[in-house]
């Protein structure tokens, strides 16, 4: 589902409609306290928690792609444990690319695998068990911070620069999984992803919430593939948490876009769909384009007539970033 426009709207303003779902709000804010009130099990070694206070997409899978990338050319044994949203399969099991589907894993574990040894578990505690007894000598976890099973090492709060905190109100009255200012406490560094000019606003908008909580920003920039966007008529569709953002980034490429297709997150991608996206595509005389995360929810023998355009995290301090965690030295 999509969300609806006045989870977007600013906190000062948040429309009648948050008003009058704002008991529904504080009912899912104490649940989710509750909730974290409960005891986790502590890992042998680090947890890192890639989370969010919003629901839905805010870049947190670039975000473990990066730090997966980074710790791993730091010398660390780096797992990723993910709850698989979208997939059958309960777990823990390690997310193999040629094996498993993204309707069986998710398609997060699936793309991330290509980076990093990646486990599928509904139960984040025996995902973790499970990456530990395996090598793994850091665990990223993949979402999970609202989740108390597993204690965190060091929580990093992922934010989407351009809409940061909505209205700023809990689920239904907002996008909030919990309140901002609760959620913070628990955070050693929030990370807002967007262009300069929207981590600004948003650095501005959030300033009292942020005061005290380490701010490091990055962008999405697409990966120099040798492939020439300029002057391609595609038909680009997504499934993202915001599908404009991919849309506007292959207009700056200078892709012509015939048409775009904005898909709900992780919505299915079979073959009586990409049929009929592919229909249309011939009757406009365009190229499918698509993200990363999209191709693999498409049937195996389909993708290479997609085009896909990657796109990784380019934070302004990397070197930052890897202070503010503070790691132990390594085993």
């Amino acid at each position: 589902m999509k969300p609806p426009g006045f989870w977007l709207n600013p906190p000062d303003a948040p429309g009648w409609q948050a008003w009058l779902l704002a008991p529904l709000g504080a009912l899912y804010a104490l649940v989710t306290r509750r909730r974290l009130a409960q005891p986790g099990w502590r890992a042998d070694v680090p947890v890192i928690c890639v989370g969010n206070l919003n629901a839905g997409g805010t870049g947190k899978t670039p975000v473990v792609i990066a730090l997966a990338q980074m710790l791993g050319e730091g010398g660390w044994s780096v797992h990723v444990v993910s709850r698989g949203y979208g997939g059958t399969l309960a777990g823990p099991v390690q997310v193999i690319e040629r094996r498993h589907t993204a309707a069986q894993v998710g398609d997060e574990p699936l793309l991330i695998a290509a980076f990093a040894p990646v486990w599928v578990s509904r139960d984040r505690a025996a995902g973790v068990r499970a990456a530990q007894a395996a090598g793994a000598d850091l665990v990223l976890l993949d979402d999970g911070m609202q989740n108390p099973s597993v204690l965190k090492s060091r929580t990093v709060v992922v934010v989407d620069a351009e809409t940061g905190f909505g209205n700023g109100r809990c689920l239904p009255a907002g996008p909030l999984r919990e309140p901002v200012d609760v959620g913070l406490k628990r955070a050693d560094l929030v990370l807002p992803v967007g262009s300069a000019t929207a981590r600004q606003r948003f650095a501005a908008q959030w300033a009292k919430e942020l005061a005290g909580t380490p701010v490091l920003g990055g962008e999405l920039v697409p990966l120099q593939t040798g492939m020439q966007w300029q002057g391609l008529r595609a038909l680009a569709f997504a499934g993202i948490g915001r599908p404009q953002k991919f849309f506007d980034t292959l207009k700056a490429l200078g892709v012509e876009l015939a048409a775009t297709k904005a898909l709900d997150d992780h919505q299915p991608l079979g073959a009586p769909m990409f049929r009929r996206l592919d229909q249309e595509a011939v009757a406009l005389k365009a190229q499918l384009v698509t993200t990363e995360k999209d191709v693999v929810r498409l049937p195996r023998n389909l993708r290479t007539r997609v085009l896909t355009l990657p796109v990784r995290l380019q934070l302004d301090d990397p070197g930052a970033l890897l202070d503010l965690l503070a790691l132990p030295p390594r085993p």
